[in-house]
């Protein structure tokens, strides 16, 4: 497999983890698309993403908790809106954690660790 970057990683994970989202306020039965965006807006902004890594990382073995390190110390010339530097730093890192699960086919890992995040989110 190619070595992406934590960027490159963090870029597919929130498409991932948006979709993953999405599919779950549809299966609560929310079916208009006003507020189906807004829901997932706040369950998949740079604080939800920063808390939903808060409930997994005890969980993390050491090779997905060095992904989280990598896409956290990735640099990016963005600028969060809403959070702090901090926080949106490790909302890049668990994105990182939701890209390399997927590219890498560990699809039961990705799938366990977020229903244990969705327990709680949606």
């Amino acid at each position: 497999m190619i070595q992406y970057n934590g960027q490159t990683l963090a870029y597919i994970g929130d498409a991932v983890y948006e979709l993953f989202i999405r599919e779950k306020l549809l299966a609560s039965g929310n079916v208009k698309p006003n507020d189906l965006h807004h829901e997932a807006i706040g369950l998949t902004n740079a604080n939800a993403q920063y808390s939903a890594l808060k409930k997994i990382e005890d969980d993390l073995d050491p090779e997905e908790q060095a992904v989280v390190m990598r896409g956290r110390n990735a640099t990016s010339s963005k600028k969060p809106k809403k959070a702090t530097l901090q926080t949106y730093k490790l909302a890049t890192g668990f994105e990182a954690l939701i890209g390399y699960l997927y590219l890498t086919g560990k699809k039961d890992r990705l799938h366990n660790l977020l229903e244990k995040i969705a327990k709680e989110a949606v």
